[in-house]
């Protein structure tokens, strides 16, 4: 069986991991991939957005089954193209990526099929946008309505960042089409759980839950990033919040999709926050996320590609889907300056032992070197029966990479572990 992946990043290499445990796979193809995957896939370079070239190369390689994992190619309508094409595809059609492709939809369909969620005003015109962030109650999310690479959410404090975050998104266009229309929602407060969960469309199987890290430094404090790490499980989603989140959120999010002629097949992200209220969604996003996916995957004991055609077929069972009890902790090594400025092109160094841990998202070859080429340059992970065993483990092994100006949070896990004291 010839498989195709869509995407580039570590979250791609941990999908590419769990995959190719399958017994039936001779070729994994990367479209585009990165040099770190080098080793384990054939390595394209084929754009993840380009969709001419994607339909082009499975049709010409014989591709059996193509997993599209970024939330770009799903939104433009990646697996509607390939499955026109005969390619069965892990991931959800354009019809139902609209959940994250449009924040505006999420929200109403949100309102519609009475989801839990933060109450919010959308727009479409500047002027009135204004006049709302002038009178509203503060702090405010100000929100994007489209996809923007993870920096189209503003939290405001203030009257001045609330219209800078407006003005920022409509009239500066700072996120293109994405921020012509804008939501802007009641700040939320409570722990955040991350929760993936696959689905045929009718059934749903949530996967282990995660916490990540989304500040660039230690105590949760600088820019916000793509995620700096990520421990599973959380230790806030106990199991009388699972069942309720399945009951008041997950079912609901499902059937809702369903009814409105819309089904969602895939991998479904459920941004939780677990507020004294009770949980809110604060986001959906349509696929894995990252880098939530480099440690769940690794404790997913059940056979990754066997579940996802499970999901493409409509046959997928609670059955299939088996987690370890263990714990895991990633650990995301970045360059220096990142989220904001970084230097590329320096040589990463990971010795052998370590190698079967690591999960590359940005880095190239020069030469037959592997050097740095992006901001989140590689993700460390590592699993253990007790948490705090697997974040000691996963930073043992992140030191032990090398790179110049490598940086990365030495706390991930350790408000996981005072949570887990608590409950």
């Amino acid at each position: 069986m010839k498989i195709a992946i869509i995407g580039g990043g570590g979250r791609e290499h941990a999908i590419l991991r769990a995959v190719r445990r399958h017994p039936g796979i001779s070729r994994v193809y990367m479209l585009p991939g990165n040099a770190g995957m080098a080793g384990e896939a054939e390595i394209t370079g084929i754009s993840a957005t380009d969709l001419p070239a994607i339909s082009d190369f499975c049709q010409e390689n014989a591709i059996d089954y193509c997993i599209v994992s970024p939330d770009d190619p799903l939104v433009m309508g990646c697996v509607d193209l390939l499955e026109e094409k005969g390619i069965p595809c892990f991931g959800p059609n354009r019809n139902a990526a609209i959940l994250e492709g449009s924040k505006v939809f999420a929200k109403a369909f949100m309102a519609r099929h009475h989801i839990p969620t933060a109450a919010c005003q959308t727009f479409t015109e500047l002027d009135a946008a204004l006049s709302y962030a002038a009178s509203c109650d503060l702090p405010i999310v100000v929100k994007a309505d489209g996809l923007a690479l993870g920096k189209g959410v503003v939290i405001a404090f203030t009257r001045a960042e609330a219209e800078d975050a407006v003005r920022n998104a409509m009239e500066r266009h700072a996120f293109g089409k994405s921020g012509e229309a804008l939501v802007m929602e009641e700040y939320l407060t409570g722990p955040e759980v991350s929760v993936l969960a696959f689905t045929d469309g009718k059934t749903v199987v949530p996967m282990v839950s995660s916490m990540d890290h989304k500040r660039a430094k230690d105590g949760d404090q600088g820019l916000n990033t793509g995620g700096m790490g990520t421990i599973a499980p959380n230790p806030y989603y106990t199991d009388a919040v699972a069942q309720q989140c399945m009951e008041t959120i997950f079912l609901p999010t499902i059937r809702g999709m369903a009814e409105e002629g819309r089904p969602f097949r895939g991998c479904l992200y459920f941004g939780l926050m677990l507020t004294p209220n009770g949980p809110r969604v604060i986001e959906y996003n349509c696929r894995f996320g990252d880098p939530e996916t480099q440690v769940v995957l690794p404790l997913l004991q059940s056979d990754l590609l066997d579940i996802m055609r499970a999901c493409t077929d409509g046959t997928l069972s609670p059955s299939m889907v088996r987690f370890s009890q263990d714990s895991a902790c990633c650990v995301i090594l970045a360059s220096s300056g990142y989220p904001t400025h970084y230097e590329k092109g320096f040589p990463i160094s990971i010795p052998e032992d370590v190698l079967p841990y690591v999960y590359v998202a940005g880095a190239a070859d020069r030469e037959g070197t592997l050097v740095t080429s992006g901001g989140r340059v590689l993700g460390v992970t590592a699993t253990a029966p007790e948490l705090k065993d697997a974040i000691a483990l996963a930073y043992a092994r992140a030191d032990r990479v090398r790179f110049e100006g490598a940086f990365c949070r030495r706390d991930i896990g350790q408000r996981a572990l005072r949570a887990g004291k608590e409950t």
